[in-house]
C-alpha cells in the first residue's frame, strides 16, 4: 500500500495504486494539480521555478525544483514509477520535447503531453507520447461550436470524424415520443446513450423512453449527422 508520508520525505518517490507527475507548473498544469488535489489525488508536482514550486507545496503531495530536461533530476524522483506523467511545459517547445524524450526512455507508460501547435505535436506524437493535448485549440472548437449549434451545450470528440454531445430538445414534433417511435440511429444516424432531465438521468435508455421538451439528449456519430440532428430537433 502506498503511504503518504514516504511520498513527502523521500527524496525517490515510491509507486502508488494510482498517481500522478505534473511537470509544469504554468496556467496549465497549475490547474491541472489543483484539480486533481481536489480529487484527492496523490501528486508530484516539478518546475524548475521556485517561485511556482513554493505556490504548490501545500497543495501537491510533493513539489520539488527539478529541470525534467535533465534526466538523471527524473531518475532521482523515479519518474517512471507513476501512473501518469503530465508535461504541461508552456512555450519552451525545446524543454517540452527533451522531458517528454527523458520520459519515455526512463519508461514513463502513460505521457500527456500539452502541445503548442501542431508542429510541436508532431514532434511528440513520433517520440511516443501517449496523448497529446492542445487546451487553447481545444477551447477554440468548444466556442466555434457553441456559437454555430447553441442548442449543443458540450461536446467532445472521440476522434477525428466522431464526436460525443449534449443536445437540447426544442422541436415539439419530436417530444413527447418514445425513442422507438423516433427510430433516431435509422433517420439521423446518431446513438442516444442518455437522456437528462431536471431530476434525472437516463442512462442507455431503451426504445420505451420518452422524450420531452428541453430534455437534453447525449448523443454519439459524427460531426455532420449530430449536426444535422441538433439542426433538427431545434427548429421552431
Amino acid at each position: 500500500m502506498f503511504s503518504l508520508d514516504k511520498f513527502k520525505n523521500k527524496n525517490q518517490v515510491t509507486r502508488a495504486d494510482e498517481n500522478y507527475a505534473i511537470i509544469g507548473l504554468g496556467k496549465f498544469g497549475g490547474a491541472l494539480c489543483k484539480q486533481l488535489a481536489a480529487e484527492n489525488q496523490e501528486i508530484l508536482a516539478i518546475d524548475t521555478k521556485e517561485k511556482l514550486v513554493n505556490r504548490y507545496m501545500n497543495i501537491a503531495n510533493k513539489a520539488v525544483i527539478a529541470d525534467a530536461q535533465d534526466e538523471e533530476a527524473l531518475r532521482k524522483l523515479n519518474i517512471e514509477a507513476f501512473d501518469h506523467v503530465f508535461i504541461t511545459i508552456g512555450s519552451d517547445i525545446q524543454a517540452s520535447v527533451l522531458s517528454a524524450l527523458n520520459c519515455k526512455d526512463l519508461g514513463v507508460k502513460d505521457l500527456i503531453c500539452k502541445a503548442q501547435d501542431r508542429s510541436h505535436a508532431r514532434i511528440l506524437e513520433r517520440i511516443g507520447a501517449d496523448q497529446i493535448v492542445q487546451p487553447e485549440s481545444d477551447m477554440a472548437k468548444r466556442i466555434v461550436m457553441h456559437h454555430r449549434q447553441p442548442h449543443i451545450i458540450d461536446y467532445l470528440d472521440l476522434s477525428e470524424d466522431v464526436t460525443l454531445a449534449e443536445v437540447e430538445v426544442n422541436n415539439k414534433e419530436y417530444t413527447e415520443r418514445t425513442l422507438g417511435e423516433l427510430s433516431l440511429r435509422n433517420n439521423f444516424d446518431v446513438n442516444v446513450i442518455a437522456i437528462i432531465q431536471k431530476d434525472h438521468v437516463d442512462v442507455y435508455p431503451d426504445a420505451r423512453s420518452i422524450i420531452h421538451h428541453k430534455d437534453m439528449l447525449a448523443v454519439i456519430g459524427s460531426v455532420d449527422a449530430v449536426n444535422n440532428f441538433d439542426q433538427e430537433f431545434n427548429e421552431s
